[in-house]
This record gives C-alpha cells, sequence and structure tokens, in this order.
C-alpha cells in the first residue's frame, strides 16, 4: 500500500511518453485535420490545465493516506489521477482516431453502402432479395427443428444452494430422522472432502423446516430431513468449477438408505413452479385411485424413462396411528360420555388452559397436562385416572382410563387431496443433470396416453409444464397486443396501409437474427426471457424502420425521384441507425458475458476484481443475446430489406395506377 501512489504516478508519466510516441503516427496516418496554430496551442494549454488541476486536487488524497491509511482517501486520490490520465488519452490518442473516423472511415462505408443499395434497388434485385428473406425466415425454423436446442422454462442455472430432502415414514421417531440426516451429511460431505474452498456451509434441518416446500412450509414433521449445501459465491470459487457436478455426485452418494426417500434438488432461478415432472392421477373412487396411481408409477419405473430422477407419490397409504375404542356400553352404566373421554385424553397430552400469568401488559397461558413420563408411555396413560359428575347419580366418581376404553394399533390413509372435487394422488420427480422436462414430458405424455386405465381414472402432466404453457401464452397476447398498438400508431403517422406492413414485416423478420445465433452458438431457449428479449426488440426495430420510411417521405416531398430519395434517405439515417443499433449492442455484451467489475476497489487497492460469468449471466444472458442477436440482423433489415420493400411497393402501386387509368381510357374509346 506505501508504494501505491507512487506506482500510479510512474504509470502516468509512462503513458505520457507513450501517447508522445504514437502521437505522430496518429497524427500522420490518420490525416489530421490542420487547425491554426493558435488553436492547437490554446487546446494544449487547456489540457495542461486540466491535468495538472486533476493531479493538484489528488495530492491531498495522498496525504491523508499517507497520515491516516485511510483506504477512501487513496481511493479519492486515485480517481483524479485516473481522471488525468483519460484527458491525456482522449487529447493525444482518441481525438486523433476520431478525426480518422470520422473524415475518413465513416465516408468510406457510406459511399460503399450507397453501392451497395444502389445495386439491391435495380431490376428484379428487390424481388430475389424479397424471396431470399423469406426462403431464409422458414429455413430457420428448419435448421432450429433440426439442431432442437434445449427449450427451458427459466435459465438453467449453476447452483449456489444444493438441498437434499429426506423423507422416512409417516410417525417415524425424531432420533431415527436424526441419525438418518447424519448418515447423509457424512456422505456428502465425503463427497465435498475436507476444507472444500467452494463450499460456504453446511446445514442439516431434522423436523423444523425440512419440507420441499421451503421458506412456505413451516410444518414440523418428525419423519423429515433436509442438508442444504452453500456454496461461496461465483467469484470466490475455484477456476473450472461448476458446481452442477455435485448434484449428481450426491444422488448418487446418498443411494441406498434402506426406508428414506431422497431427494436431491438445487436452487432454480426465477419464482417457485412445479415440478419438472408432475402427473396428477384424478377418479372418484379411491380405491380405484390407489391402485391405478401405483400402476403407473410401476410402470414407469419399469420403462426406465431417461433423465427421470425418482418417482414419488405424494399420498401415504400406510399412516400408523393409536385407536382410542371406548366401550360405549360401560362408559354408559359408569354415567361417562364420549366426549368426557375424549377432552381428558386431549387434556392429558396437549394440556388444557387453566389460567393466564401476567407481566404488565402481556399475557401467558398456563397450561396443565401430565408429565412427559405418562404422556409418552401409553400404558401409563391408560391407567390414569378419569374424574367425573356420574350422568346417573351426580356423584363424583373416579375410574381408569381402561375401565370403559382400549387401545388399538392400525394404519390409516396420510390424507387425501382434492381438486376441484375429485380425489388426486400426485407423482413427481426431478430431472437429472443434461435433461430437460421438455425432453421428458412428451414421452410420458405419449405412455399416459397409451395405459390402460379404467373408466373415471384421469391421467395429465402438470407442473412446470402448465406453467411454461401459462407464460408462453402470455407471453404470446403480449406480443400481440404491441404489435397491434404499433400497427394503430404507423396506420395514424402515415396513413398507409403498405408502409405499415412494411415496418411490421421487419419485427417478423428479425426473428432470423435470434433464432440463427441460438442455432450456430448452440444456446438454450428460455420461454421467460428470450420471450421477452423478443418483445423488447420488436419496439427497437419499428424505430429504425420508422427513421428510414419516414425520411423517404420527405425528401419525396422536396422533389426527390423515388429511388434516388430511397437513397439518400438511407445514406441520411444509416448515422443514427447504426449508432442506436451499436451502442444497444455494446451496452448489453457485458450483461450478456456477466463481466463484472467493482469500481471501488478498482480505485481503492487497484484491483478491479474483474471476472465472466455468474449468476446475473445465467438469467440476464438469454435475454441479452436474444437482443443482441435480433438486433445485428435487424439493422441490415433496416438498412437493405426495408428501401427495398419500400420501393416494391411503390413500382406496384405505380404498376395499379396505370392499368387503372388504362382501363378507363378503354372505357372512354368504347364509347
Amino acid at each position: 500500500m506505501y508504494y501505491m501512489p507512487v506506482t500510479l504516478i510512474l504509470t502516468l508519466f509512462a503513458s505520457l511518453f507513450v501517447a508522445y510516441i504514437i502521437n505522430p503516427v496518429f497524427a500522420t496516418s490518420f490525416m489530421r485535420h490542420e487547425y491554426d496554430e493558435p488553436d492547437k496551442q490554446r487546446s494544449k494549454r487547456r489540457m495542461w490545465r486540466t491535468v495538472l488541476v486533476l493531479l493538484g486536487i489528488s495530492v491531498p488524497g495522498y496525504l491523508a493516506f499517507a497520515v491516516g491509511r485511510s483506504e477512501i482517501a487513496f481511493g479519492i486520490g486515485n480517481l483524479f489521477v485516473f481522471a488525468a490520465m483519460m484527458v491525456l488519452f482522449y487529447h493525444l490518442v482518441l481525438k486523433l482516431m476520431i478525426n480518422w473516423w470520422q473524415e475518413k472511415a465513416w465516408p468510406y462505408l457510406m459511399e460503399f453502402y450507397d453501392r451497395q443499395l444502389r445495386f439491391f434497388l435495380k431490376g428484379k434485385t428487390p424481388y430475389i432479395l424479397l424471396a431470399g428473406i423469406i426462403f431464409l425466415f422458414f429455413f430457420t425454423f428448419f435448421l432450429v427443428g433440426l439442431r432442437k436446442p434445449k427449450v427451458l422454462f427459466f435459465p438453467d442455472n449453476m447452483p449456489n444452494t444444493i438441498n437434499v430432502f429426506i423423507k422416512l415414514p409417516v410417525g417415524t421417531d425424531q432420533k431415527v430422522t436424526d441419525s438418518v440426516t447424519k448418515v447423509v451429511e457424512k456422505r456428502i460431505n465425503g463427497v465435498l472432502g475436507k476444507n472444500n474452498p467452494n463450499v460456504e456451509s453446511i446445514i442439516s434441518n431434522v423436523a423444523a423446516s425440512a419440507g420441499e416446500g421451503g421458506m412456505f412450509d413451516r410444518t414440523a414433521s418428525s419423519e423429515k430431513g433436509k442438508v442444504t449445501v452453500n456454496f461461496v459465491e461465483y467469484k470466490n470459487r475455484q477456476a473450472g468449477i461448476n458446481t452442477t457436478d455435485y448434484l449428481d455426485k450426491f444422488r448418487h452418494a446418498v443411494k441406498g438408505i434402506a426406508g428414506a426417500e431422497i431427494t436431491v434438488a438445487k436452487n432454480a432461478m426465477g419464482p417457485p413452479t412445479g415440478k419438472p415432472i408432475n402427473i396428477e392421477v384424478t377418479a372418484e373412487n379411491l380405491d380405484d385411485l390407489i391402485k391405478e396411481a401405483e400402476a403407473f408409477k410401476n410402470y414407469l419405473d419399469s420403462i426406465q424413462v431417461p433423465g427421470v430422477e425418482e418417482l414419488k407419490m405424494d399420498f401415504e397409504a400406510i399412516k400408523p396411528e393409536i385407536v382410542l375404542k371406548v366401550d360405549r356400553t360401560r362408559a354408559n352404566i359408569e354415567g361417562i360420555s364420549t366426549g368426557q373421554i375424549g377432552l381428558e385424553i386431549r387434556s392429558a397430552v396437549f394440556g388444557l388452559e387453566v389460567s393466564k400469568y401476567k407481566e404488565g401488559e402481556d399475557e401467558y397461558p398456563i397450561q396443565l397436562k401430565y408429565s412427559k413420563v405418562t404422556r409418552d408411555n401409553i400404558n401409563n396413560l391408560l391407567n390414569t385416572k378419569i374424574t367425573y359428575r356420574d350422568m346417573n347419580s351426580g356423584q363424583l366418581r373416579s375410574i381408569p382410563l381402561s375401565a370403559v376404553a382400549s387401545i388399538q394399533y392400525s394404519d390409516t390413509y396420510g390424507g387425501i387431496k382434492r381438486l376441484n372435487l375429485k380425489r388426486i394422488i400426485t407423482i413427481s420427480s426431478e430431472v437429472l443433470s443434461g435433461y430437460t422436462a421438455n425432453d421428458i414430458v412428451p414421452q410420458i405424455t405419449k405412455l399416459a396416453a397409451a395405459f390402460p386405465k379404467p373408466d373415471g381414472v384421469e391421467l395429465s402432466l402438470t407442473g412446470e409444464k402448465v406453467d411454461q404453457q401459462e407464460a408462453a401464452s402470455f407471453l404470446s397476447f403480449a406480443m400481440m397486443i404491441a404489435i397491434g398498438l404499433i400497427f394503430f400508431i404507423l396506420i395514424s403517422q402515415f396513413n398507409s396501409l403498405s408502409k405499415t406492413l412494411l415496418i411490421l414485416s421487419e419485427v417478423f423478420f428479425s426473428v432470423i437474427g435470434v433464432l440463427l445465433g441460438i442455432v450456430i452458438f448452440n444456446m438454450s431457449i428460455s420461454i421467460i426471457m428470450t420471450g421477452l428479449g423478443i418483445v423488447a426488440l420488436g419496439g427497437i426495430v419499428v424505430r429504425n424502420g420508422i427513421l428510414i420510411v419516414e425520411f423517404i417521405d420527405t425528401l419525396k416531398e422536396r422533389g426527390y425521384k423515388t429511388r434516388e430519395a430511397i437513397v439518400q434517405a438511407g445514406k441520411i439515417r444509416m448515422t443514427p441507425v447504426i449508432l442506436t443499433a451499436s451502442a444497444t449492442i455494446l451496452g448489453l455484451v457485458p450483461l450478456a458475458i456477466g463481466l463484472n467489475l467493482n469500481f471501488v476497489s478498482f480505485f481503492t487497492q487497484l484491483n478491479p476484481h474483474i471476472h465472466v460469468g455468474g449468476d446475473n449471466v445465467m438469467f440476464w444472458g438469454p435475454l441479452s443475446w436474444t437482443i443482441i442477436f435480433g438486433l445485428s440482423f435487424a439493422t441490415f433489415l433496416t438498412l437493405i430489406f426495408v428501401p427495398s420493400m419500400y420501393y416494391i411497393t411503390y413500382v406496384m402501386k405505380v404498376r395499379l395506377a396505370r392499368r387503372k387509368s388504362n382501363k378507363a381510357a378503354r372505357r372512354l374509346l368504347s364509347r
């Protein structure tokens, strides 16, 4: 830290030296514009004045750092030195490059564009271009079907958290669940290794907050456990580490634990959705429902559909229970009701509020119940005495509970769920790494359609599939509304149906760029993020099309012929079209590749912590690449396709007008 200011000052002088060396080279090769000598001198004096002022402001920051070792003061000093370097870079290097670009490169590009546009406006070339774009549009969809990119609901992420859910038979003691959870935790530790630098923490839950519902599942179930592995942030992980690989390793490690259903899942991107594979079996008759649900689950297990982790049913067919059977005849003889017996048992086990304890404004209930030794032993509970007033004689009596009731151990259903008044059982599973729900669900749909089932039993695939369909229909509806609004606005602006359809065609054909980019770079299609990108792309593309068409009309009003108006409008509007497209594309590149840079640490510690990737790029990357691919192709459409289509519509209107005039002339001659 002591040498940082000295190092930065030396870097500044080194950059000055390099700038002075390359300055004559730029000045010669780029043919700098010759300004008057007094203007040059004034510009240089202003430059050096600005640099010296910035360096002077940085000195107090360095002095404060030397005295108090304050990183903030050091960062302020570095900030002004960096600003001085940028001023020098602009005047000695960047300004010369800008002059070369404006005076040499850009005029050459405009002349090149002029020649190409005139070529596409000759003879039948516009019609060939239109046919080529239409062919490319359908050929792109053919390529997508041939390549079959992965279709995801939300982008697939590299997990920051992996949860291992443990489920034992209903009624399992919490201590047993805890012992099984410890076994699972030990196996997971064996996979991760000791002191793994990529792991932040490993947390185990038993009973409380151990369900698969996440933060929404607050119920405490003694048969459930969970082991959560939290990884460090992406930027702090070792290079080349993909936490997705741990999913399959964990699944393999926790296999073979008898009596336990174990599910390994990662944290998902976006809002919570249904399971990737979710099959709902509905029926009115409960016996048929249970039988067919188990049969279909066993049928799928026998086929072993690739990508399915493990199918699980949410129906508990065997739930142990203790039934307290009341001998009603004996109870009547003893003069006690079944309600009194039930209330006595409930008070003994769960307690009865007998009073309240007040402390200031707070009240605390006082619960009276049997001791833990009595509550946890069913025989002790049966031998407890019930004191009551005899219904027959009105006397106070006391008898043991076993005199009027007996205990029976049995099994029952864990719970019956209903959907639209029909009983329902859900069969669900996670998806293995390398597979998507859209790869597996169509196969299960075919198997469900061919599976023999009795009347009244229905099989339907829901979960993430339903969410996908709803999201896709919503985005399609939003796109139709957007196009409809754009259509009415364009109609009101141009008062021409042909020009409106011309501009809207650019929106549809810009999808070619999106799909080609996905196919060429082998990317996945995210229904949500790619759909949002296409909707956003429509607004940008329409704006550029309006720039060209509107200016062509303006030049025609000024007296230009149609072909020349198209060429001149394209050349003049080429600058804003290219400028807005390139600015949008370059602005989205950091978001698309996940470029991360810490400006605070860059100035305070001279360490910007630059890294590429992370959760942001996994989520926002598909949206950014959609706009980048689509806008790149749409720029070609704006500069070449739209002018050509404008010329085609003009020629067609002229021909129609001539035909009408010829028909009118023939009618006059025939008279």
